[in-house]
């Protein structure tokens, strides 16, 4: 994920600048350190487009899971038509016919809260990757802050 790629970039500019003597501070090119920030917001489109993407395919999947649903419903009333003539055959069909709608229901439903747990898993990630981010962002400038208001004081 290019996502990734930037941070990992931008966690290199970290340890390969130049540090203060005695401090676990280092000093960084306000101009390097925006310019990732921008890359960032650039790329986060992309990951929110992909989260999209995998809930489009849910809906997807539910839509063909509910075809294939109606397929097997049809199917089964045909076949109860064709073996309307006797009572007893009637009645089975009947019981077999429930037996397709309820598996096409019970696989639908499956399908689609294996496709809610999968959008929900890669959204949930993509927020504590946010999250990270953003609590790395806050760390970074409030730092950059304190070295300000150190300077000035001095």
């Amino acid at each position: 994920m290019e996502l990734f790629n930037v941070l990992n970039e931008l966690e290199e500019l970290v340890e390969n600048s130049p540090r203060i003597p005695m401090t676990r501070k280092v000093i960084i090119d306000e101009d390097s350190l925006l310019d990732y920030v921008d890359r960032i917001r650039t790329v986060l489109p992309e990951e929110i487009r992909q989260a999209k993407w995998v809930l489009q395919e849910r809906e997807k999947v539910l839509a063909e899971s509910k075809k294939e649903a109606g397929r097997l419903l049809e199917s089964a009333q045909k076949q109860m038509e064709k073996q309307a003539e006797e009572s007893e055959v009637v009645r089975q069909a009947r019981v077999i016919g429930e037996q397709i709608v309820d598996k096409a229901e019970e696989v639908a439903a499956q399908i689609k809260h294996g496709a809610r747990e999968y959008a929900d898993d890669i959204l949930n990630g993509l927020e504590e990757k946010l999250n990270q981010l953003m609590l790395e962002i806050q760390a970074g400038r409030a730092e950059l802050k304190g070295g300000a208001v150190k300077k000035a004081a001095s």
